[in-house]
């Protein structure tokens, strides 16, 4: 069965650093691209960034351009999400996400339970 399962959520202060993991099972892993999503109370839940199966091609958010980097490990089934100079408008549930195609043109969505960032003074 597929799971991801996150880790790495923290309170952190004004400017600090954080990196969230996301390890994956139940699928090839290096066969699909990943991604990273963010949901702050009272608001819909946004694409923060993403990376292709073999981690050459990376997409982020606006905001979080020049702070966050995605990467992945591919040998570990593991997708990374290093957060740079946090702002409180970053705090959210952080979740992983995973699209996984089938045969016949099937596909699920798969997703983290989910970290809590918080930035805070």
């Amino acid at each position: 069965q597929v799971q991801l399962v996150e880790s790495g959520g923290d309170l952190v202060q004004p400017g600090g650093s954080l990196r969230l993991s996301c390890a994956a099972s139940g699928f090839t892993f290096s066969s699909y691209a990943m991604s990273w999503y963010r949901q702050a109370p009272g608001k819909e839940r946004e694409l923060v960034a993403g990376i292709t199966s073999a981690g050459g091609t990376t997409t982020y958010a606006d905001s979080v351009k020049g702070r966050f980097t995605i990467s992945r490990d591919n040998s570990k089934n593991t997708v990374y999400l290093q957060m740079n100079s946090l702002k409180p408008e970053d705090t959210a549930v952080y979740y992983c996400n995973a699209v996984v195609y089938g045969i016949s043109g099937t596909w699920y969505d798969y997703w983290g339970q989910g970290t809590q960032v918080t930035v805070s003074s």
